[in-house]
């Protein structure tokens, strides 16, 4: 009698112990089956909440809810560029499905951190020029998403701007020679600059080590306004800028909102806010099987034109009602 009851005891055990192997295998089945999105930028938590927001609308719009089937770890550099790299190491380490990434020096950061991982650019001023994609239409690697990239934004800042102060003929541009994409910048702006009769002085900041020195040149060539190009250097020395052209009384145009929410006068721009949107689209087909390097690189489709009405009293400007009338958002 004893032996049919060790048998009947040693089936149990394995049938209990294949019970609980397949329990644990379906739960960790289950919980794999919920993405991971690595949500990477240069900025700050608190900075660009509006782009932050714009995509997680459209990952609800695809069916998508945070916290339930699918997770979204942020990290933020704090307009520090020397954090970007460890922020999208951590990411890599964390096994996420998707990193996508705000802006060129994020998308940099996270190509030196994986090749196989997919990155999402929610924008990036140009894709190629950047090395990230191999062209718009064929990617190729890892890496696709959304450009900011478009010949004409720079001729219509400076013909607003020109609208906006019509006495404006000595015009600084503030730029990073290093950035791609910023040699037809400058092209264009020349272009604009002849047809308005303005004479463009370009001062090139490379780190911020050159903004004082920027600054001195400006007013020494007596400029009456200001522009200022893209990129994450000038976008570290965002409120000593913004400074700067309220002490020197300077009508001034920006590469985007983030200038203008911080208390700058204008910025005509891609609506940064509809490629973040849009990037939920990327992340979706991803996790449904496509192949990043297969996915076009899609070009922005919308602009917005921003006023800070508050930044034109500080500088004594009266904004023109023509031009305030074609304002997309004012700042009061």
């Amino acid at each position: 009698m004893r032996r049919p009851l060790r048998k009947t005891a040693l089936a149990s055990i394995l049938f209990a112990g294949a019970l609980l192997a397949l329990a644990v295998t379906g739960e960790a089945q289950q919980a794999k089956k919920v993405p991971r999105i690595g949500y990477l930028s240069f900025g700050t938590a608190s900075g660009s909440p509006y782009r932050t927001d714009a995509f997680r609308q459209g990952l609800r719009e695809l069916g998508y809810l945070e916290g339930k089937n699918i997770f979204i770890d942020y990290r933020y550099a704090d307009g520090k560029l020397d954090r970007l790299s460890a922020l999208a190491a951590e990411l890599v380490r964390l096994r996420v499905d998707v990193i996508v990434t705000l802006g060129p020096a994020p998308t940099r950061a996270a190509k030196a951190a994986t090749a196989t991982i997919p990155i999402v650019m929610a924008s990036d001023s140009d894709p190629v020029g950047n090395g990230f994609v191999a062209s718009l239409g064929r990617p190729g690697g890892n890496i696709t998403g959304l450009s900011s990239q478009s010949s004409e934004i720079n001729g219509k800042q400076l013909e607003l701007l020109k609208e906006t102060a019509p006495k404006l003929s000595r015009l600084v541009v503030f730029g990073t020679s290093t950035v791609p994409g910023q040699a037809l910048a400058l092209r264009e702006i020349g272009l604009a600059a002849g047809a308005f009769n303005i004479q463009p002085q370009y001062l090139d900041i490379l780190g911020p080590q050159d903004t004082e020195t920027a600054f001195q040149a400006a007013s020494k060539g007596r400029a009456d306004g200001l522009l200022v190009l893209g990129g994450a250097v000038l976008g570290s020395q965002r409120m000593r800028i913004l400074e700067f052209a309220v002490k020197s009384r300077l009508p001034a145009t920006y590469s985007g909102r983030a200038y203008v929410e911080a208390g700058g006068l204008m910025s005509y721009a891609v609506n940064l806010a509809d490629l973040d949107h849009r990037a939920a689209t990327y992340v979706d087909k991803i996790l449904k099987g496509a192949k990043p390097g297969d996915l076009p690189v899609e070009q922005p489709t919308k602009f917005e034109f921003i006023i800070n009405l508050k930044a034109a009293k500080q500088i004594g400007l009266t904004i023109p009602p023509n031009v305030l009338a074609r304002a997309d958002k004012v700042i009061r």
